[in-house]
């Protein structure tokens, strides 16, 4: 399999590096799909975080720390994805985190980060119960899990019946790809419907969800009152024109943050108006701060990864965000371990785990209106949980609700008993407070 090489930043520092000149670069590998039946969507999330990389080394680095990135194609496989993590981890002087892009991958690297001290930031994927660090020391699910989308999604459909009391008796039906992240939200939905006294439909969608009709022959007959997509990929275009097909509402459909991007609404157009999605905080952003200085400063100096327009998209947006992130939890690092050092893995780690990106930070950085402020701890390695929902008008995504907030009530057990469970299984013992100080 070819690694496809992206050097971002010359052995020689680059103007700006000043006093910084000895540092060894920060080396930042890349676990992309850009090949296979979910290129659509895997390409996009990929051409921003190469991009937000070069707009950091643009900015003259993390403190001066010029940043390598190297792409390894997965296909979205969990067996390629593992053979890219082996190959990988151990260049440029060692990788400094890993973003797998995948629910499965993050099942198989979950296993392997912590004897080779790798951090994982899996933001708005991977395992929801991984919010708990004193359990999942070196995952960070940064900005939302699978659990805070389903329970956002929840509180909108409650809100569109009246209040929440009014959704007893309401049919939902889940439509999922049939994999470790399609089956994700269930543990929360079926909490909420126990709670609240909806019925609840699951209807697995065998990858990659070219054929559906079955499926959606399944939704005709039961006629659910809502209808909720964890899709990904062609699956997602592909329910939109089932729905059509077989005349079920597409305003009474909510998908993930996943299904809820350009890819999957474009082919349809019309067709998807009044479609609604759940947003990881942001949407299409074409007109923030970072996404005018990326075509400035990297497209602008013809050394953009992919197409011009389609900066500033909603799966853009993500790749960019997780690469701040990633950026942003080794500056956090540097604090501690020294600023303009290059610091390793396990140092990284202690950076995403303190996390203080204020309102203030985030906005000096271009992610003003965009997103809000994330602050982890040990035992919170989320940071937030805020979500919005945004609705196709046919042309394009807009916001139609405020700000959600996860309910914590429901979330925080589930986490707790999740985690814990995963904790004896894998004979683990739970974090000390000492520990979480180191």
């Amino acid at each position: 399999m070819k690694i496809r090489n992206v050097v971002l930043a010359s052995v020689l520092a680059a103007a700006g590096a000043g006093a910084f000149a000895q540092a060894k670069e920060q080396f930042f590998p890349g676990l992309p799909y850009r090949t296979g039946p979910y290129a659509p969507n895997g390409v996009p999330w990929a051409n921003g975080y190469s991009d937000y990389l070069k707009l950091t080394n643009a900015r003259g680095g993390i403190n001066g720390v010029k940043i390598i990135y190297e792409e390894c194609e997965t296909g979205y496989d969990t067996a390629r994805g593992v053979e890219c993590y082996e190959r990988l981890k151990g260049k440029n002087g060692g990788a400094t985190v890993f973003q797998p892009l995948s629910t499965g991958i993050t099942f198989a690297l979950t296993e392997k980060a912590p004897g080779d001290k790798i951090p994982l930031i899996t933001a708005g994927y991977g395992r929801s119960e991984s919010q708990d660090g004193t359990v999942f020391k070196w995952n960070f699910p940064l900005a939302g899990t699978y659990w805070l989308a389903a329970d956002a999604l929840v509180q909108t459909i409650g809100k569109k019946e009246g209040g929440m009391d009014k959704l007893k008796g309401k049919k939902v039906t889940l439509v999922y790809h049939d994999s470790p992240y399609g089956k994700e939200p269930i543990p929360l939905l079926q909490e909420r419907a126990a709670q609240l006294g909806f019925n609840l439909q699951l209807l697995p969608v065998t990858a990659p969800g070219v054929d559906q009709k079955a499926t959606w022959l399944q939704v005709r007959q039961a006629k659910p009152d809502y209808v909720l997509l964890w899709g990904w990929g062609v699956m997602n275009s592909t329910a939109l024109k089932e729905a059509q097909a077989t005349g079920y509402p597409r305003e009474k459909m909510y998908g993930v943050w996943w299904s809820g991007a350009e890819p999957d609404v474009k082919d349809v157009g019309e067709g998807a108006k009044g479609y609604n999605a759940v947003t990881m905080q942001h949407g299409a952003e074409p007109n923030s701060a970072v996404v005018k200085e990326i075509l400035d400063k990297v497209h602008g100096k013809g050394e953009g990864t992919g197409p011009k327009e389609e900066v500033g998209q909603v799966l853009y947006m993500r790749g960019a965000m997780s690469a701040m992130l990633a950026v942003e939890g080794v500056r956090r690092a540097q604090e501690r371990f020294g600023k303009g050092k290059w610091v390793t893995g396990e140092q990284a780690r202690w950076g995403y785990e303190n996390l203080a990106l204020d309102q203030k930070k985030l906005d000096a950085l271009g992610f003003a209106g965009v997103m809000r402020p994330i602050a982890t701890t040990c035992a919170d390695h989320m940071g937030s949980n805020w979500a919005r929902v945004h609705t196709w008008d046919g042309k394009k995504w807009n916001f139609s609700s405020d700000w959600l907030q996860a309910d914590e009530m429901i979330l925080k057990p589930l986490v707790k008993t999740t985690a814990a469970k995963y904790a004896a299984d894998k004979k683990l013992t739970p974090r000390t407070p000492a520990d979480c100080q180191s």
